[in-house]
């Protein structure tokens, strides 16, 4: 059985408000709350893990789990790419080159293997292992590219999120009118959502005077946390209301 989620507009959504909250998130433990980035990863990596090892037990879709695990690993991302380009002094470009290197391998791996590459048929222990390891990385990737485009492109953060809200418009775009792979599509936006989340985390934490609302990584990430859980409650009774229809 399919555990996975439909991938619909609601979906986007969500993986958008859980990115930008893994982002917020993120930022306050390491930062807000002085833990620090290696500290901060080894916990986050831990909280990803456990919930990752409920998720494969688990032997059908639970829209809570499911978002539970893109949670933290968009938080566990948060502080990896952080200890990479701060701690460790890779900087966001060679941070962000590394981790396109890691993902990249990840893929090929992924496409010559015996198992379908396709995000509509993970139905195995080991593809679904690929989906989220791929998914850990392309969020930790995310964090690197926005971080470069809000700091070190001259964008700012607003135009780093205008950017690549534009790569994300042109990508839809060529869902419905292009015959590029779905599957390929699929992960371009889903890489991409990562960097929008980030652009749009700083947007909403950083000062007006550093080009933000000012909103605190406390703030932002209780606003961003309601909607999350609202949106996870409104899909789990949707699923709910479904299987009563089909059982019927």
């Amino acid at each position: 059985m399919n555990k996975l989620p439909q991938i619909t507009l609601l979906f986007w959504i969500m993986k958008i408000a859980a990115t930008t909250l893994g982002e917020t998130a993120g930022d306050l433990l390491s930062m807000t709350l002085n833990v620090g980035y290696a500290v901060s990863s080894i916990i986050l990596i831990a909280i990803f893990l456990v919930t990752l090892v409920t998720q494969l037990r688990s032997k059908k879709y639970h829209p809570l789990l499911y978002w539970t695990v893109i949670l933290s690993t968009s938080t566990a991302g948060t502080t990896m790419s952080d200890f990479m380009d701060r701690t460790l002094g890779l900087g966001y470009a060679k941070g962000s080159l590394v981790l396109i290197t890691i993902l990249s391998v990840i893929f090929i791996y992924w496409h010559f293997s015996d198992h379908s590459f396709s995000v509509t048929e993970i139905k195995t222990f080991k593809v679904e292992l690929l989906y989220w390891t791929a998914i850990l990385f392309s969020n930790t990737l995310g964090t690197a590219l926005g971080d470069f485009l809000a700091d070190n492109s001259g964008l700012g953060f607003e135009g780093g999120a205008t950017l690549i809200g534009g790569l994300l418009a042109l990508t839809a775009l060529a869902v419905f009118y292009t015959r590029i792979s779905k599957t390929l599509l699929f992960w371009i936006a889903f890489v991409l959502t990562r960097p929008f989340g980030a652009t749009m985390g700083d947007v909403l934490t950083k000062s007006p005077q550093k080009g933000g609302l000012g909103f605190g990584t406390i703030g932002s990430s209780l606003v961003l946390g309601a909607i999350l859980v609202v949106l996870i409650l409104y899909t789990s009774a949707k699923q709910n209301k479904d299987i009563k229809i089909a059982e019927v």
